[in-house]
């Protein structure tokens, strides 16, 4: 089709033209045809085509008028003829389909009648032995209801008759389904009594839930182990958790007293329980004992990371440590003791605390230093050189000198605080620390004095070196006798297995007086009295220690 074709047919149909003319050669011929008319043929065109239709129309009415009788008749034989040669075809296209199913039938009918007949009989048996059918069927409903009130044993008889019927008639379809059932309540069983061990359990009821699961043989002994290790510590750590964290000295107290009390239960039961010289007589090459030690030493561990978090921030060490001393030593009687775990928490957060105190007090005397004034203080007579002191009081001369006063102060308190708690193993740290926090006083001290030599009054001088001196004579030898009332020479010297004198020339529990004050020895009087007549062998008693602060 051309472009001038598909115009003309544009123009003189513009809905388009049905599909049947699109492969019409006729239409096209026209088209071509009156393409060649003029206007005036185009405008007579239309007349002559209605008169040309009235032509053929008429033409073929009178035809079918002059034939109609002979139409209609070969009309109806040709389409009775059509109908009966359809039928005759479909007849036996159906019978062609049918014969082979019909046979198929003949022979499903044979079976079918065979299998009535087998049916027969067995129901004829199953009526026989309806009632004890009904036993068997009601076995999982039983069951359920056993487990529901939690009457075990009963359950468990169920449990040991359907694997014996299970072996006899595991063959039979409605066996297998109520086998199937039962195995489904055994399996619930073995959970509920699993879960029932992470309650608050008695050891009469823990013994019985074990005997259960031992007679049920779901777990073996290593596995019945673990089962019963995870579920006691469930229950454990619901204890735990419940500890309210608000309070650190509570909860850590808290803390201490559920895990000595609940942990020991739980050694208990388990010790009642299983017998770990048994499997170890049996030479078994699993140590089936060391799953439930290694649990043990992780809760240990975990309360000793609980302990090692929460006793830095507690208001009394001294009771703590008595409490977990006490749990400590109590594990001893099942062979756990870690009393010797817990003193190296304790050693290690008290040395951090007495550091920690001694370097606030140092940082707190040069802050204090800073805004001394020699003007405000009081002139004195000579200080003299205490050889030894005797007094628990601190030296009244401190007075004078308030940053010495408050920094004497503090270390009081802390002396206080750990009377009696300290642990002999610090001794050597405590008095290091001490020592070269007093040669940092001494060279702060020093510090002080150059800057403001240049500036200082006569009586000003006199003063600093009264200060120099407060020092040197009276607050050294008071921390020397407070170390000494906190670890006792002759304590100290057996711990160490050597004598007092060795302690001494060794410097345990002894301050070099002439490194402390070194800084500041070229500004201190000449004495008669030697630096370390004051290190005597004199004996205190820590126990009895109570120093008193300065007022």
């Amino acid at each position: 089709m051309d472009i001038e074709t598909e115009k003309i047919i544009e123009l003189l149909f513009p809905c388009g033209i049905p599909e049947s003319w699109k492969e019409n050669s006729e239409f096209y011929q026209y088209l071509a045809k009156i393409g060649k008319y003029d206007i005036d043929e185009l405008t007579k065109e239309p007349d002559r085509l209605t008169d040309k239709r009235i032509v053929i129309q008429q033409s073929i009415q009178d035809l079918i008028s002059s034939n109609y009788i002979t139409f209609v008749h070969n009309a109806q034989i040709f389409h009775e003829i059509f109908k009966e040669f359809n039928q005759t075809e479909d007849k036996l296209d159906d019978l062609l389909d049918k014969i082979p199913q019909f046979i198929n039938q003949c022979k499903s009918f044979c079976n079918i009648s065979e299998e009535v007949n087998i049916h027969r009989r067995l129901n004829n048996l199953i009526l026989s032995k309806n009632a004890q059918l009904v036993e068997i069927l009601e076995l999982p409903q039983l069951m359920k209801s056993f487990l529901q009130n939690n009457e075990y044993s009963e359950a468990l008889d169920i449990s040991q008759y359907a694997k014996y019927i299970n072996g006899k008639y595991g063959d039979i379809p409605v066996i297998v389904n109520v086998i199937n059932d039962l195995e489904s309540c055994w399996i619930l069983m073995v959970k509920q009594v699993v879960t029932s061990l992470k309650d608050d359990l008695s050891l009469p009821k823990c013994l019985q839930l074990i005997g259960l699961l031992r007679s049920m043989d779901a777990f073996t002994d290593s596995e019945l182990r673990i089962k019963f290790i995870q579920a006691r510590d469930y229950w454990f750590q619901i204890f735990l958790n419940s500890i309210s964290t608000k309070d650190t000295n509570a909860h850590l107290t808290r803390t201490i007293e559920l895990s000595r009390i609940h942990l020991f239960n739980i050694v208990t039961q388990y010790k009642a329980i299983f017998n770990d010289y048994l499997t170890f007589d049996r030479g078994s090459t699993i140590n089936d004992s060391a799953i439930f030690y290694q649990w043990l030493k992780e809760k240990v561990l975990l309360f000793l990371t609980t302990l090692e978090q929460d006793l830095p921030c507690v208001n009394s060490i001294d009771s703590i440590l008595s409490q977990c001393t006490y749990f400590g030593l109590s594990f001893g009687r099942v062979g756990a003791d870690f009393t010797g775990l817990i003193a190296d928490i304790f050693i290690k957060i008290i040395d951090t605390k007495i550091k920690s105190n001694i370097l606030k007090s140092t940082k707190k005397f040069e802050k204090n230093l800073e805004n001394f004034t020699l003007a405000h203080t009081m002139q004195k007579s000579d200080i003299k050189s205490v050889p030894v002191i005797k007094s628990e009081n601190p030296p009244e001369q401190l007075v004078e000198f308030y940053p010495l006063a408050e920094y004497c102060n503090d270390l009081i308190a802390l002396f206080n605080e750990l009377r009696l708690n300290v642990p002999i193993a610090l001794v050597q740290s405590l008095t290091v620390f001490l020592q070269n926090s007093l040669r940092i006083l001494a060279i702060t001290m020093f510090s002080f004095y150059k800057n403001r030599d240049q500036i200082l009054m006569p009586v000003d001088k006199q003063n600093m070196v009264q200060f120099f001196e407060c020092l040197s004579e009276q607050l050294i030898p008071y921390i020397q006798f407070c170390i000494h009332a906190l670890f006792p020479p002759n304590q100290v010297a057996t711990y160490f297995g050597t004598s007092v004198s060795q302690l001494q020339k060794e410097e345990i529990s002894y301050l070099n007086k002439k490194y402390i004050i070194e800084p500041i020895k070229s500004l201190l009087p000449i004495k008669n009295i030697s630096v370390d007549t004051y290190l005597s062998n004199t004996f205190y008693s820590k126990d009895s220690l109570l120093i008193h602060k300065m007022e």
